[in-house]
């Protein structure tokens, strides 16, 4: 059975921080956090290749981080600082299994940040 579990979200105010997990239960090629406001589509927040490669998008560049734990490679992590309202989401963490040309995707229950003014 895989699995994706997050934690660590939480309410927190503008200017802080908080990191968040997530704990898989197999190892995934890359491995990402997408988030969905409410009212929106989800969206992609950053993602780690199994090789270390991460990418971010433009609105969390220079603020999060996403890492990977590198000796299970099964937890995943995303640190958040300077936190802004328009970061309040639902955060999920994604499994991506690459075959060929299909990709096998894997989604955890997702984990609500809020983010107050």
């Amino acid at each position: 059975q895989v699995y994706l579990v997050e934690s660590g979200g939480g309410l927190v105010q503008a200017g802080g921080s908080l990191e968040l997990s997530c704990r898989a239960s197999r190892v995934f090629d890359r491995m990402a956090w997408y988030r969905q406001a409410q009212g929106k589509q989800r969206e992609l927040v950053a993602r780690i290749t199994s090789g270390g490669t991460s990418i971010y998008s433009a609105s969390v560049k220079g603020r999060f981080t996403i890492t990977r734990d590198d000796i299970s490679r099964k937890t995943l992590f995303l640190q958040m600082s300077d936190l802004k309202p328009e970061d309040t989401a639902v955060y999920y963490c994604n499994g991506e299994q690459l075959l060929g040309s299909y990709v096998d995707t894997y989604w955890g229950q997702g984990t609500q940040v809020t983010v107050s003014s």
